[in-house]
């Protein structure tokens, strides 16, 4: 199974609360930090709902 890393590239202010709540699910907190998850389609649905926050390389 690949593996994702997601960096949250913009900033959280201003956007709804869920994807507030996506974006700490994904273990993101800071502009700038990387997490690395497993690609499963959780993931990949929770990365299509804030991919204008975020950065998705494949590893």
């Amino acid at each position: 199974m690949s593996k994702l890393k997601i960096t949250l590239k913009r900033s959280m202010i201003g956007t709804k609360e869920d994807q507030i709540l996506t974006i700490k699910a994904l273990g993101l907190k800071k502009t700038g930090s990387c997490v690395q998850h497993d690609d499963t389609p959780q993931i990949r649905g929770m990365i299509r709902k804030v991919n204008h926050l975020v950065e998705v390389e494949e590893i």
